[in-house]
């Protein structure tokens, strides 16, 4: 009876505490952030143009748009995004734009706190467990979650569908799975990847429920965003190609590696781009293949989700969220290992003071390459560990025999 009660209050204590966190955090960004100047006014105003019946592809309805709700940055022309993204954001696109603001970041933070919760909970020992709140806390400085939040992007999103992804795989229900990994297309650049390195991990395990999930969730897609506009793949393309001219060379990814090494000249940057990118796919290609029957879900995205993402076209540092997965599988393991808390904690400490760093120089550089340095130490800490032969939860990543 005791050790419920105690139970029961440590939950309650727990809750209370990530709701106070979650607060604070709402209330200084509704008191000291730029809403009107941030990238969640892309999806809000998306969203509240389809609810009135108009189209964001349209390009001077979309102006307007910024016009009558004083949106201050304006630098597409149309909606940036998959047309189907903005479905999802009618709801918030019925709320005034700051209440939608503060809704959304959130929701943000809800789902990092239920990732970190479901995931760590693989454990069936208590000490991994007791890292919910230090994590949770510890990721406030995590230069892509402080950048997510101030801007108000979608990468909780991403996270929200490989982890969905990893939970279905787990309980065999492949199908529904790979329905829910397609909604990483929603943000092309990094869904496209991640469907690559995970298609080939299915197709290895013959698991063609995966794959067809896949196809049928891309399918749905597609039309959902047809019945809204016939030509938006059309126009969403040329939306991008604006985007992606405007910011070569900026990415932590092979892509603006190329671009440095090249000088910028093409089209040197394009081929060196896509043959480094493509080295990076088939070498993570050929571990998934190689060593599929011995990969859980949670390891094989581990893997996935940073090879996938140094060689996306497009790439920020918010988009690197779902670096959680991975992160989380990181401190479990360590003080599993090592019975210790000091080394999960010194982990989490380096990594924040390196990831805002990185965001110091993106603001003094408007560059991103700094960000290399987050996909850097959680590939090399996956691999590290995984080259150890103690058994973990999710198992070991292995990278050769």
């Amino acid at each position: 009876m005791k050790h419920s009660i105690q139970k029961i209050s440590g939950i309650i204590v727990t809750l209370i505490l990530i709701g106070g966190m979650i607060f604070l955090r709402a209330k200084i960004s509704a008191t000291s952030f730029d809403f009107q100047n941030s990238n969640f006014t892309f999806f809000w105003l998306a969203g509240r143009m389809i609810l009135e019946g108009e189209s964001p592809y349209n390009e001077s309805q979309y102006l307007a748009g910024h016009e009558t709700y004083g949106i201050k940055w304006q630098p597409n022309h149309i909606f940036p995004y998959p047309l189907p993204l903005a479905i999802f954001f009618i709801p918030l696109g019925a709320l005034s734009l700051p209440a939608a603001y503060i809704t959304w970041q959130v929701i943000t933070l809800l789902i990092v706190a239920a990732t970190i919760f479901i995931l760590l909970s693989h454990w069936q020992e208590t000490a991994p467990r007791r890292l919910l709140l230090p994590a949770f806390a510890a990721l406030f400085f995590f230069g892509p979650l402080y950048l997510t939040l101030h801007t108000g992007s979608i990468g909780a999103f991403a996270l929200l569908a490989v982890l969905i992804t990893i939970l279905l795989l787990e309980k065999e229900k492949s199908l529904w799975a790979g329905m829910a990994l397609a909604l990483t297309l929603l943000k092309p650049p990094q869904g496209l990847p991640i469907l690559l390195l995970a298609g080939i991990w299915f197709l290895a395990q013959r698991n063609w429920k995966a794959i067809y999930g896949v196809a049928i969730g891309g399918v749905l897609l597609l039309t959902i965003g047809m019945i809204q506009d016939p030509q938006w793949v059309i126009k969403f393309g040329g939306a991008s190609q604006a985007v992606m001219n405007r910011t070569q060379g900026v990415h932590s990814n092979m892509w603006a590696l190329a671009y440095l090494i090249c000088d910028g000249a093409t089209p040197c940057t394009t081929l060196l781009g896509g043959a480094l990118g493509l080295i990076v796919l088939g070498a993570g290609g050929f571990i998934l293949w190689k060593h599929h029957a011995r990969f859980t879900a949670w390891q094989a995205f581990n893997l996935i989700l940073p090879l996938a993402f140094v060689c996306t076209i497009y790439l920020w540092s918010y988009d690197q969220i779902p670096y959680i997965i991975p992160l989380v599988w990181i401190i479990g393991t360590l003080v599993t290992r090592t019975k210790s808390y000091i080394y999960a904690f010194l982990f989490l400490i380096g990594l924040d003071l390196v990831s805002l760093f990185a965001l110091t120089q993106q603001a003094a550089t408007d560059k991103d390459l700094w960000s290399w340095a987050n996909t850097i130490i959680i590939l090399g800490m996956l691999i590290g560990l995984s080259r150890r032969a103690t058994p973990t939860v999710g198992q070991d990543i292995p990278t050769s025999d």
